[in-house]
């Protein structure tokens, strides 16, 4: 699933192509929708909220979209070969006078009123990258429920939004922690990092093409994705299971050696490579 950094690009590429523009066309391919026609009305801006996208327009509405796992928004000039994917897979066609906006496998499209975005959003927590920022409110979030596992806290975007799995095991990493540390037992020093911690990764990464934790060319993240192969920093393999409620389980990744907490029991064991 997109990070919080990826959402950001998106909305910036999308905003650079779209906003202040008169839309010549749009296309929408889910049945609530089919007959909607925004031809003629001003694209006002694209903004990120979280993993969400607004794209607000003229006459007070916003297409709310959602890239949930697999979806993605392209941009192409005039007459450009659309290329991201099958026809079928196309959910939404926003066109100006020389750029489209495609938007592929979106899980999630709606059309509300501007006005009435917080019933779209108002659930998600502060923003990382977002004007509503508050650390001390994100780390309130998250210690609401000292029972629940940090990594599952961590992804939960009513407490911060645009964290996702990877961030969340690089986070952990970082801290020092394994994911299935109950947030109630992170030390203090540590849990009044994670907020700035968790800020400063999402922040350095909105503007790479290439997602990097580590400041290494080459070896860019610590832990995820990287199962059996040894830590960066100990040489001891990297594992992997999964983590979640049952229903929405997510590969989790840690070093045993340079991570301290739980481990999660050996039923769940159940990923050991990439």
């Amino acid at each position: 699933m997109p990070e919080g950094d990826t959402v950001w690009q998106a909305a910036r590429r999308l905003h650079a192509a779209l906003a202040g523009q008169v839309l010549t066309r749009s296309d929408f391919r889910v049945p609530k929708f089919a007959t909607v026609d925004l031809a003629d009305r001003t694209v006002l801006d694209v903004t990120p909220r979280g993993k969400h996208l607004l794209t607000r327009v003229e006459g007070g509405l916003t297409l709310h979209s959602h890239l949930g796992m697999e979806g993605s928004w392209r941009v192409y000039a005039h007459r450009e070969r659309w290329t991201g994917g099958p026809a079928h897979q196309i959910r939404a066609v926003l066109a100006t006078a020389d750029r489209t906006a495609v938007g592929y496998r979106l899980p999630l499209l709606d059309l509300i009123r501007t006005a009435e975005e917080s019933r779209a959003v108002g659930h998600l927590g502060p923003d990382l990258l977002g004007p509503d920022w508050d650390p001390d409110q994100a780390l309130a979030n998250l210690m609401a429920d000292p029972a629940r596992a940090l990594g599952e806290a961590l992804l939960d975007q009513r407490n911060l939004a645009g964290i996702g799995n990877i961030y969340k095991s690089e986070l952990c990493f970082l801290l020092g922690i394994t994911p299935w540390l109950p947030v109630g037992a992170l030390p203090p020093d540590r849990a009044a990092h994670l907020p700035v911690l968790a800020k400063k990764l999402l922040e350095a990464n909105r503007d790479r093409p290439v997602r990097s934790t580590t400041g290494r060319r080459g070896r860019d993240l610590f832990v995820y994705g990287r199962a059996p192969r040894p830590c960066l920093r100990c040489g001891t393999p990297i594992r992997s299971a999964n983590q979640g409620d049952g229903s929405r389980e997510r590969p989790t990744y840690w070093c045993p050696s340079c991570q301290r907490g739980p481990a999660p029991t050996p039923g769940h064991r159940r990923r050991t490579a990439n």
